[in-house]
């Protein structure tokens, strides 16, 4: 699996928002009802939604958040094997990056809690992607 960065790219390429969050100086990572694993909020696309709608959707309904600051970061890709023939395929989102200053008293949907953290966690649901996006944020947005 291969991760790539652009600056940007079509609209109609991106199929999932990725938020990098903060709180207080700490990153925000979801933990699942089904797993024991932590993840960067985001999700797919729906019909019909902005890319942006996309995050400001998925960062109120993964971690609560009610009060925040939001901003485009970069497009990425994830690269993936997906055949016998080794076709690779390239799925494409963007990620944002929030700054949340409140959160709701509880989550109402799948994700069980929310974790704040000064790194990344090593329980990651995606440990191969996960990392590479915390770092490529960190080389854009200087904190």
């Amino acid at each position: 699996m291969q991760v790539k960065f652009y600056d940007t790219i079509e609209d109609s390429f991106l199929k999932f928002a990725v938020i990098i969050t903060k709180y207080k100086g700490k990153y925000v990572y979801c933990k699942h009802e089904e797993r024991s694993t932590f993840e960067i909020p985001g999700g797919r696309r729906e019909q019909g939604e902005s890319i942006e709608e996309t995050a400001i959707r998925e960062l109120k309904e993964e971690t609560g958040a009610i009060e925040f600051k939001i901003i485009p970061i970069c497009v990425y890709s994830v690269i993936e094997r997906k055949d016998m023939e080794n076709d690779e395929i390239e799925s494409f989102g963007k990620m944002f990056y929030a700054e949340v200053s409140s959160f709701m008293e509880k989550l109402n949907n799948e994700i069980e809690e929310i974790g704040l953290f000064d790194k990344t966690p090593e329980a990651l649901t995606y440990p191969e992607i996960q990392p590479k996006l915390i770092e490529e944020f960190e080389k854009r947005v200087k904190m």
